[in-house]
């Protein structure tokens, strides 16, 4: 997504303002907490993918209401099947190891807690030092196989935007209520 207005500045400050109220609300929220990532991880505490899911739920309507009204483009990066199941791997094994993804590990060096600190830090480094140095040859390769491209939902149907955003709406909401009514 890129917004209309080419202002660096004003895009670095927005980034971190909306940074620290993310990192607000997932501390909040309770998914900083070791026990709470390895409860979802057991199946035995829905917190993380309540939150996860709502913040899809209020980014995918933000995103494309703010397309309709012409304050941003919406530019997807090109995918693939390849890239989808290498990064699902990687960003499992991390997160099965240490109990945090990237965004949880933020809150929790946030928090003091050691864990995080030295493990976090560490995983974050080192996975972003080997993405960059194997990157370049991967990305030539492997990292294509089963190329789909830069098409959205919407346009792989041929439909309005709404047409799909209302219906996961939907789909969302009725898991979030769902899981809080089963008391999940």
């Amino acid at each position: 997504m890129q917004t209309k207005h080419n202002s660096n500045t004003s895009q670095l400050w927005a980034g971190l303002v909306f940074g620290i109220l993310f990192g607000f609300l997932i501390q909040k929220g309770g998914v900083t907490k070791y026990d709470v990532i390895v409860g979802q991880l057991l199946l035995k505490d829905f917190t993380v993918l309540k939150i996860m899911m709502s913040a899809v739920l209020t980014g995918m309507i933000g995103i494309y209401a703010m397309k309709s009204l012409g304050w941003v483009q919406i530019k997807p990066k090109s995918g693939s099947f390849a890239k989808n199941i290498i990064g699902g791997l990687i960003f499992g094994a991390g997160f099965a190891l240490l109990g945090y993804c990237p965004s949880t590990i933020a809150g929790a060096v946030g928090n003091g807690y050691l864990d995080a600190i030295v493990g976090g830090i560490a995983g974050i480094l080192v996975g972003a030092g080997l993405f960059a140095a194997l990157y370049p040859k991967l990305n030539q390769s492997i990292l294509q196989k089963g190329n789909y491209g830069d098409i959205t939902l919407p346009q792989l149907f041929r439909v309005n935007d709404w047409v799909i955003v209302i219906p996961v709406a939907g789909l969302i909401f009725l898991l979030l209520w769902w899981l809080e009514m089963a008391g999940l």
